[in-house]
C-alpha cells in the first residue's frame, strides 16, 4: 500500500471519528492493517512533537503563563481550559445554559 493511503485511512478515522469499519472502503484496505496505520501514525506524531509541545512546565513556565494569562483577561487559566464562562458577544441565548454543569 502507498503511505499516502495509510496516512489518509489515519487521518480519517481521527478527524471524522469513524470506526475502521467504516474507512476500509473509501481506503480499501483491511481493518486490521488501518488499524496498524493509525498507531503507527499517532506513534510518530507523539515521537516528532513531545519534546517541543508535550512538556512537563516547571515552575518559571507556569509564572510566565500566569503573568501573561492575566494580562490578557484569563486569570487563573492552569489547570482550566473550560471556557465556557466566557461572554461572547454573538452567543445565542437559547444555548446560554446548555453546556455548564448546573448544581
Amino acid at each position: 500500500l502507498l503511505p499516502e493511503q495509510n496516512i489518509n485511512a489515519s487521518l480519517q478515522m481521527l478527524v471524522y471519528g469513524t470506526f475502521a469499519d467504516q474507512v476500509d472502503e473509501i481506503a480499501r484496505m483491511g481493518k486490521t492493517t488501518i488499524l496498524e496505520s493509525l498507531i503507527r501514525f499517532c506513534s510518530a506524531i507523539k515521537s516528532t512533537y513531545t519534546k517541543e509541545y508535550l512538556w512537563k512546565p516547571t515552575t518559571m513556565d507556569l509564572q510566565r503563563f500566569m503573568k501573561n494569562g492575566e494580562l490578557r483577561g484569563f486569570s487563573g487559566m492552569i489547570g482550566n481550559i473550560d471556557g465556557m464562562h466566557w461572554t461572547r458577544k454573538n452567543y445565542p441565548n437559547a444555548w446560554q445554559r446548555a453546556y455548564r454543569d448546573i448544581k
